[in-house]
This record gives structure tokens, C-alpha cells and sequence, in this order.
């Protein structure tokens, strides 16, 4: 572990810059910061989401520790996009994504409709946390148009958003609440 934060405010931020990994300065509102912090916002949205899973549900059991997993992934991804150069994210963490990804999905059936984000709180939840997995995939894609990113970072983060989804899929279904169809012929 690095240096420890004796002092929690600096004021070397006062003046709209913050410092970036390797000691450099940058705009708060740059691309680079912009895309570490929609993924530190994807983090504490798993966060609440661990929080809100039913745990002692056996259907869920391994979600925790999965999400866990998760969680780590993307603070090393915080890591390396706050470190210009810098690369955590490999094909071995998307590679574990996918198998999660094909064993949760495995038990759903055959999506015919699309779904409303809703259902239980850990469906609400895990929708939420999909769409802040969207935005920072966008995020990504911006800065790596303008900079060198890795690329396995924005690979990550679309199977990330893919995971989510089916993980609130399976998170209703476990509630009994199941998962709210669009009803595309209802009356406007």
C-alpha cells in the first residue's frame, strides 16, 4: 500500500485540477476523470446492490462473492485509468465475466419481450447499476478516442453491463416478484 491519508482535504483540488496517478495534474472535469469516476459511481451502485441482495436466498448464494470479485475489478480499472500507461484489466477478468455471464443466464428463459427496470429492490438495483456500467463504457470510449486506453477496459465493461442485466433477471425471478414486461400495446 502506498502513502496513507493523514489529511483528508489538500486544497490542491480548489483550483478545478486534480491529481492523477503518475503525479500529474488534469482538469476535474476532464475525460480521464470523468471516466474513473462513472466507474467509481458503478462501484458503490454494486455496492448498494450487494447490500439489498436477499443473501440467505439459495439461488443467490454465490452473488455476493461474485459481485465481490466484481467490485476489485473495478477499482483496479479506477486504478488504471487514473494511471495514464497503466494496465490491471486483462482477457482472464472478461473471460470470468463471461462464464458468470452463461451460467446466470443459463437457467432464464428465452427473452421474447423487453423489460421495464424494476421488479424486486436488488432488480431495481442491478438495473441501475447496468445503466451506470452503459455510461461508463461511454465514458471509456470518449477518453480512449482522445488517449491511449486499454482496450480490454471497454471489453470489460460491456460484458460487465450484459452481466448486470441478466443478474437482475435472475435477482426478480428469485424474488417472486418476476421481471415487469413492456406492454407496447397499452393505452397512451
Amino acid at each position: 500500500m502506498g502513502n496513507r491519508l493523514s489529511k483528508i482535504y489538500t486544497r490542491t483540488g480548489d483550483d478545478g485540477t486534480t491529481g492523477l496517478g503518475d503525479g500529474s495534474r488534469t482538469q476535474k472535469d476532464s475525460l480521464r476523470v470523468e471516466a474513473y469516476g462513472t466507474v467509481d459511481e458503478l462501484n458503490s451502485a454494486i455496492g448498494v446492490l450487494i447490500a439489498v441482495l436477499d443473501l440467505d436466498d439459495e439461488k443467490l448464494a454465490g452473488l455476493k462473492s461474485m459481485l465481490l470479485d466484481i467490485q476489485h475489478d473495478l477499482f483496479d480499472l479506477g486504478g488504471e485509468l487514473c494511471i495514464p500507461g497503466t494496465s490491471m484489466i486483462g482477457s482472464d477478468k472478461i473471460e470470468r465475466l463471461e462464464q458468470e455471464l452463461d451460467e446466470l443466464n443459463a437457467d432464464l428463459p428465452a427473452l421474447k419481450d423487453f423489460i421495464l427496470p424494476g421488479g424486486s429492490m436488488a432488480a431495481a438495483q442491478a438495473h441501475l447499476a447496468r445503466t451506470i456500467g452503459r455510461r461508463a463504457e461511454r465514458r471509456v470510449i470518449s477518453l480512449a478516442r482522445q488517449e491511449a486506453v486499454n482496450e480490454a477496459a471497454i471489453r470489460y465493461l460491456n460484458r460487465l453491463s450484459d452481466l448486470l442485466f441478466v443478474l437482475a433477471r435472475t435477482t426478480a425471478r428469485a424474488s417472486g416478484v418476476g421481471e415487469i414486461l413492456w406492454d407496447h400495446e397499452r393505452k397512451r
